[in-house]
């Protein structure tokens, strides 16, 4: 009897609280305040296996076709945006660079490159100077030009530089994808000329031999 009692008395009390609450078919499409909105990027210190540590960017929330949208949607290819990685061709952080395009900037230190990410930034964003300097007059004789049906935009041409180097690209463009280029992964020029296309890369002017 004392067990049909409790169950009673649970029975009652749920059936108290639910009357309190109410349930809607219908969903609410609820605008992102802009002062919540993520424009600046900001770093996390995390634990990693062997107590390392790891630096993950929060920033690829509401960036659309931004500067900042470019480089975490092509560092996500690269890396999954992980500061810490190197591939098994030894391309190191979270963009992937070759020692040898470290030393075209000034960095010959590669653990410390590894360990820094602010430095990892700072290089990427020279990088894409860089790039844009050795592209300058393809940029301006193809963007909005279509190439294997695809639309040429600057980004595009920025992010398959990154992949393959501004001489390929160049070889890409002038033989109208004829002479494209694949990675050991099989990542081709025309591929990142797609998926990197449209964004905003205006912020980050041409520059000759650029270092830090």
């Amino acid at each position: 009897m004392r067990r049909w009692i409790n169950f009673l008395c649970h029975l009652a009390l749920f059936g108290a609280l639910t009357s309190f609450v109410t349930f809607s078919s219908t969903k609410e499409i609820v605008d992102v305040p802009e002062t919540l909105k993520v424009v600046e990027e900001a770093y996390f210190i995390y634990p990693q296996l062997e107590d390392k540590a790891a630096y993950v960017s929060s920033n690829l929330i509401f960036l659309g076709d931004s500067y900042l949208g470019f480089r975490e949607s092509l560092a996500f290819k690269e890396s999954k945006g992980d500061y810490r990685v190197t591939n098994t061709l030894g391309y190191l952080g979270k963009y992937q660079f070759g020692a040898s395009t470290l030393k075209l900037m000034g960095v010959y230190d590669t653990q410390n490159f590894m360990s820094n990410p602010i430095l990892q930034e700072r290089i990427f964003d020279l990088n894409v100077a860089r790039n844009k300097w050795i592209l300058r007059r393809d940029i301006k004789r193809f963007v909005g030009k279509k190439i294997n049906g695809a639309l040429i935009t600057e980004s595009g041409i920025v992010a398959a530089a990154h992949l393959a180097g501004a001489g390929n690209v160049k070889k890409y463009l002038r033989s109208y994808g004829k002479i494209d280029f694949s990675d050991a992964y099989g990542s081709t020029i025309k591929y990142y000329m797609n998926k990197f296309s449209g964004f905003d890369i205006s912020q980050i002017h041409a520059q000759h031999n650029p270092k830090i």
